[in-house]
């Protein structure tokens, strides 16, 4: 059944003007009226809906039921993300929604190739947004990711978080799988640098701030294999899968 995010209330009985994205993409699906959906606001659960009328530029439909059905993970994982150069920061962030990740933080590092004027992080930003949406409705899951505005990364790593931060390197002495096994599911916040990584007093400075270090293993990953490596790691220990 089709997947859909509407930003609005949803009640069961309700007739609802679907937003003109999703009537865009129900009519290139070239359903029919009649034909179910499932649609889902971002606050838990999700509604079957049936298509009440087709126009050319408009879709409405009504609310069947409500499923309380959830796909999150059992603990809360933001990744802290130095951006990437192209279009690798738009590939992590629509796979880390699928593995679960339920907070993004864009960093500008000190090796960081891309740097975004405020015009262009704000451009960014709804872009990204949209692929939030476009792989949670894809995915299976009813709640989207939180997604903070860019930040410079040395003020960043300075600031308390509630979460734990772990911060990925091959410096460290101990791996994130072996940390993770003696641990019990708890949430965290994963910092993973650029293309050439955080530099020495980045990660210094991570450490002084009450990071914890921890390594992927022997071998050396790219920024976009990292996360996603990570956040696999912690739901196989934790009981994400």
């Amino acid at each position: 059944m089709p997947r859909f995010y509407v930003s609005q209330p949803l009640a069961i009985g309700q007739l609802v003007q679907l937003p003109e994205t999703v009537a865009h993409h129900i009519q290139v699906l070239r359903l029919a009226q009649g034909e179910l959906v499932t649609l889902f606001n971002g606050d838990g659960g999700e509604y079957t809906a049936a298509l009440t009328e087709i126009a050319k530029r408009s879709v409405s439909a009504e609310v069947k039921a409500h499923l309380a059905r959830e796909a999150e993970l059992p603990f809360a994982v933001t990744l802290a993300q130095a951006l990437p150069e192209g279009s690798k920061m738009d590939w992590i962030i629509e796979k880390a929604i699928e593995l679960g990740v339920s907070g993004f933080q864009p960093l500008a590092a000190q090796r960081c190739v891309v740097k975004l004027s405020a015009e262009r992080a704000e451009k960014k930003l709804e872009h990204w947004r949209g692929i939030i949406v476009s792989a949670a409705e894809q995915s299976g899951r009813n709640h989207l990711a939180r997604l903070a505005p860019p930040q410079d990364y040395k003020h960043w790593i300075t600031q308390q978080d509630l979460h734990r931060r772990i911060i990925l390197t091959p410096r460290a002495g101990q791996s994130l799988a072996d940390w993770a096994r003696h641990q019990p599911p708890q949430a965290v916040t994963l910092v993973v640098g650029p293309e050439g990584g955080l530099s020495e007093q980045e990660e210094d400075l991570a450490l002084r701030h009450g990071a914890l270090p921890l390594a992927m293993g022997p071998r050396i990953l790219r920024t976009e294999t990292a996360a996603l490596a990570a956040v696999s790691v912690l739901s196989a220990a934790w009981g994400g899968f």
